[in-house]
C-alpha cells in the first residue's frame, strides 16, 4: 500500500492490537516509533501511518544476505538493535531466508534454500550484500558453497527488487581495498555498475540508518532517495562536522592537541588530532551508538572521527592528518582564549602580546627615523652648497 492510498481516518481498520502482541509494545509506543523514522526522512503523519499500516501487513518481503569480505561488523551492530530489536527485523517486518552467519543450517542444504527462494520470489526480494567483493584471479579469495563472491553477488543480483548494500566494506571496498589491495577487493556498486545500489556505509554502520531505509522499503516498496554515492540522503545528507557538538569550539579556534591535555578534557574540538568529520558524510552526532545515548560515538567519547564511512578516507588517510574541511577552513592565528580558571595566566599573556605590539611599534618608528636621517646626509654630500 502506497502513502497516497492510505487514510488516517481509516486507522480503525488495521489490526494493531496484533502488532502489540507480537511485538510486545503497546500500540502508543509502535505508533510513536513509526513517527519518529518517518520524521527521519522529512515525511509527515500520514507517511507515519502508512508505515505503521505495512508493519501490521502479515507479509514479509523475503531477504537474501550475502557475506564477502569482511569482519560480520555490519550484523554484529544489527543484532545490538533495539529499535526495533533484531528478533522483530526478522520475525516481523522482513523474512530473511537466507544469512551465510545466522542460518541455523549448513551445507549444500542451506545453499539449496537460498536457491530455491531466489527462485520462488523471483523479483520480489530484498538482497543485502555484507563485505567486499574480491575481483583479482577472478575472485578465488573469497567463496561459499562453491560459489565466488562475484558469481554469488552477480546471480543474487538478477532477480532481486531491491539491492542493499550494509557496510563500508560492501559500499565501496572497506578496508580490504586499501593500497596496496592484493585481492583486488571493490564495493557492490563498484560490481554491479548496471544496477541501482543502496550503500549504507560505516564500520560498522548503524543500524538504525539500515533498519529506516529497510522500512521505507515495506512500505513503500521502493529504496529512498539516494545522492551519487547511494546512500540514503536522510541519513547521509550532512557532514558530521555540521552537527558535531564540538563545533563551537572548532569556530572559536579551541581545539584539543594532544590527547589528554587541558583542551581535551574541557571537550574541545578534536580536528588537529585528525578528526575527519569535516569531510564525512553521516547522522552520527544525531543518533549515536547502541540506542544508549549519552555521547557514545567516537568524537563523544573523546576519539577523533578517522571517516570509516566515506570512501578515500577511512582506511586511507592517514589517523592524525588533517581532514579536507568542506565547510571552511580556520585560520592559522585565533584570537587569546581566555583560562576562566586562571583569570591571571591569561591576562600576563594579553599583557605580553600588547607590550610585543608597543615593542614593534617603536622599532618600527626608529627604524623609519634612523632611514630618514641617512637620506637627509646623503643629500648633504650629493650637494655641498646646502649643509645643514
Amino acid at each position: 500500500m502506497s502513502v497516497r492510498e492510505f487514510d488516517v481516518a481509516n486507522e480503525a481498520d488495521y489490526d494493531f492490537a496484533a502488532v502489540e502482541r507480537r511485538l510486545g509494545v503497546s500500540r502508543r509506543t509502535f505508533l510513536n516509533f513509526c513517527t519518529g523514522i518517518a520524521a527521519s526522512f522529512g515525511l509527515g503523519t500520514k507517511s507515519a501511518m502508512a508505515m505503521a499500516a505495512a508493519i501490521a501487513n502479515p507479509a514479509r518481503p523475503p531477504v537474501i544476505w550475502l557475506h564477502g569480505q569482511e569482519c560480520t561488523g555490519p550484523t554484529e551492530s544489527l543484532l545490538r538493535s533495539e529499535q526495533p530489536s533484531f528478533e522483530h527485523l526478522i520475525l516481523d517486518l522482513i523474512s530473511l531466508d537466507y544469512h551465510q552467519t545466522l542460518d541455523a543450517g549448513a551445507g549444500h542444504r542451506v545453499e539449496e534454500v537460498k536457491h530455491e527462494a531466489m527462485k520462488k520470489h523471483k523479483g520480489k526480494y530484498l538482497l543485502v550484500i555484507e563485505g567486499a567483493i574480491p575481483l583479482a584471479q577472478n575472485g578465488i579469495f573469497c567463496k561459499t558453497g562453491g560459489q565466488t563472491m562475484m558469481e554469488a553477488t552477480r546471480e543474487a543480483a538478477e532477480g532481486a527488487a531491491a539491492i542493499v548494500a550494509f557496510g563500508s566494506c560492501a559500499s565501496w571496498g572497506g578496508v580490504q581495498s586499501a593500497a596496496p589491495n592484493p585481492t583486488g577487493a571493490v564495493g557492490a556498486p563498484q560490481f554491479l555498475t548496471d544496477k541501482t545500489v543502496v550503500t549504507i556505509p560505516g564500520c560498522p554502520p548503524n543500524p538504525a540508518n539500515f533498519l529506516g531505509t529497510v522500512l521505507y522499503f515495506v512500505t513503500y516498496g521502493k529504496l529512498p532517495p539516494i545522492d551519487e554515492k547511494g546512500r540514503p540522503k536522510w541519513a547521509y545528507g550532512q557532514l558530521i562536522h555540521e552537527n558535531c557538538y564540538r563545533r563551537p569550539h572548532f569556530d572559536a579556534g579551541r581545539f584539543a592537541t594532544q590527547f589528554g591535555d587541558d583542551g581535551h578534557r574541557k571537550g574541545w574540538c578534536l580536528y588537529k588530532l585528525g578528526c575527519k568529520g569535516p569531510e564525512t558524510y553521516n547522522n552520527c552526532p544525531s543518533l549515536e551508538f547502541n540506542n544508549l545515548g549519552g555521547g557514545v560515538w567516537p568524537i563523544g567519547v573523546g576519539h577523533p572521527c578517522f571517516g570509516c564511512s566515506e570512501q578515500g578516507t577511512g582506511f586511507n588517510k592517514p589517523m592524525f592528518s588533517l581532514a579536507d574541511v568542506k565547510t571552511h577552513t580556520p585560520p592559522n592565528v585565533f584570537p587569546i582564549i581566555p583560562d576562566r580558571q586562571n583569570p591571571a595566566s591569561s591576562t600576563v599573556v594579553a599583557s605580553a602580546a600588547v607590550a610585543g605590539v608597543a615593542v614593534g611599534v617603536m622599532i618600527g618608528a626608529a627604524a623609519v627615523a634612523g632611514k630618514k636621517l641617512g637620506d637627509k646626509d646623503e643629500q648633504a654630500k650629493a650637494e655641498p652648497g646646502k649643509g645643514a
